[in-house]
């Protein structure tokens, strides 16, 4: 079998070229979601939003700083960046979006326990630097980041309370970034355990959940995983924008170029509130069933985590907010993956960030603004293998291995018949020889 091609050594130059640099075109495409009547939910009313997009960026993810250990395992720093591409979006940077204001509605909300006093003194900074509730800014802006001097004030005099200093973006921190020090295993010891996360950034678990199988790191980096796929395994990968594991589920087979493929996609389980699905009690304080709460690692945020249009969502979410339509199509998760190397052929990871608003006291920002989850924006993580890597991959992992084992079983047979000719002859040969 192919077992050596998949452990994680650089004289595997196919697997390890594919693992070191994405070889194939990865996209991230952003949606936002533009509030239609920003004055109405100001007065109480439902929101409405059209979606506008997708913006599309080209990502580049490169592995550095990589170490290999004495144990089986391998460290590295992953950095990634984007570039916009006008020819694959629907409008350009320059395009004007009104979104929910994350520094005012955000804040409104992480502040509404402190006492009155303090409250009317937040609004009246508010209202110093000119911050409403909502944002009306080019998609370049909202993406990487724009000049705010809120965000100067507050990183002068609050250190530490914004995650970024300088400019303040929704994707600031992904350009140009790492996603952490990952170490995993290299397979080289024990080829079930190849691309499992050892460590990340020297942590065993995390500290943002309530419970410790919450906390837990599991599986991969998300990248690739352990060979040898049964309809049974699951994908767990742990996911650093997300703060916690997450694990896909066997759907289906297929195949995609004459290679085999296994489809996982998320259960339905995977945002669910501790009384829906118990083991997720421990990502609570929970809302409805689909919304994952993210702002223990969000600097306290009121940030949540969904499917795309409250996809596999409690569907009361759908009510509060007018112009969304899930579809499994369009806003559900996959990966196509080959089950007898686990590298993944066709890859969709969808996610949308949501803020958590609503109307408090002394705050006057807020107005009458009813309690609701409101979609900002959604994004999409694809790629996919063609051209000459996936006839590299075809002919490397599938065609080769598959010949090997071909010729393996030929042999035996030939050596069998070997052997039972021999016999044959040797019977007779001692039958034409035996004395009268």
């Amino acid at each position: 079998r192919s077992i050596c091609n998949t452990v994680i050594d650089p004289s595997n130059d196919l697997s390890y070229t594919m693992w070191k640099d994405l070889p194939v075109p990865f996209f991230m495409s952003v949606y936002f979601f533009n509030v239609l009547n920003p004055q109405e939910i100001l007065n109480g009313e439902k929101p409405m939003v059209e979606q506008r997009g997708p913006y599309v960026y080209r990502k580049q993810a490169r592995k550095q700083n990589i170490t290999f250990h004495d144990n089986g395992t391998v460290s590295y720093l992953e950095y990634r960046r984007y570039f916009f591409e006008p020819s694959m979006s629907v409008g350009s940077e320059e395009d004007v979006v009104t979104i929910p204001n994350m520094l005012v509605l955000g804040a409104s909300v992480m502040m509404e326990n402190l006492p009155f006093a303090v409250r009317l003194l937040i609004s009246s900074t508010f209202k110093t630097f000119k911050e409403g509730p909502f944002l009306t800014k080019k998609v370049g802006e909202l993406m990487w980041g724009y000049d705010s001097g809120l965000v100067e004030f507050l990183n002068k005099y609050l250190p530490g309370m914004l995650p970024s200093s300088g400019k303040f973006g929704l994707f600031t921190e992904f350009n140009n970034s790492n996603t952490g020090l990952f170490t995993i295993h290299t397979g080289k010891d024990d080829i079930r355990k190849v691309h499992q996360v050892d460590s990340w950034n020297g942590l065993k678990e995390v500290s943002y959940w309530k419970t410790p199988q919450a906390n837990m790191i599991n599986g991969t980096a998300g990248q690739m995983w352990p060979p040898f796929m049964t309809k049974e395994t699951t994908l767990p990968f742990y996911s650093p924008d997300a703060c916690r594991s997450l694990e896909l589920v066997y759907e289906r087979p297929g195949v995609m170029e004459g290679i085999p493929l296994y489809r996982y996609v998320a259960p339905k389980t995977m945002f669910a509130n501790g009384s829906t699905y118990a083991p997720n009690e421990g990502f609570c304080p929970c809302r409805q069933s689909g919304l994952l709460n993210v702002s223990t690692c969000r600097y306290n945020s009121p940030v949540f985590i969904s499917h795309p249009h409250f996809f596999n969502a409690d569907p009361v979410l759908l009510d509060f907010v007018q112009g969304l339509n899930p579809t499994e199509e369009q806003h559900g998760l996959f990966i196509d993956i080959h089950p007898e190397t686990g590298v993944p052929l066709n890859v969709s990871i969808r996610l949308q960030l949501n803020l958590y608003m609503k109307r408090v006291s002394g705050i006057t920002e807020t107005g009458k603004i009813s309690e609701v989850v409101m979609p900002m924006l959604w994004f999409e993580e694809r790629g996919y293998i063609d051209g000459p890597i996936l006839s590299t991959f075809y002919t490397s992992l599938v065609v080769l291995p598959t010949v090997m084992e071909v010729l393996q079983y030929s042999f035996i047979a030939l050596g069998l018949a070997t052997i039972v000719v021999a016999v044959v002859v040797y019977r007779r040969l001692k039958v034409r020889l035996r004395p009268c």
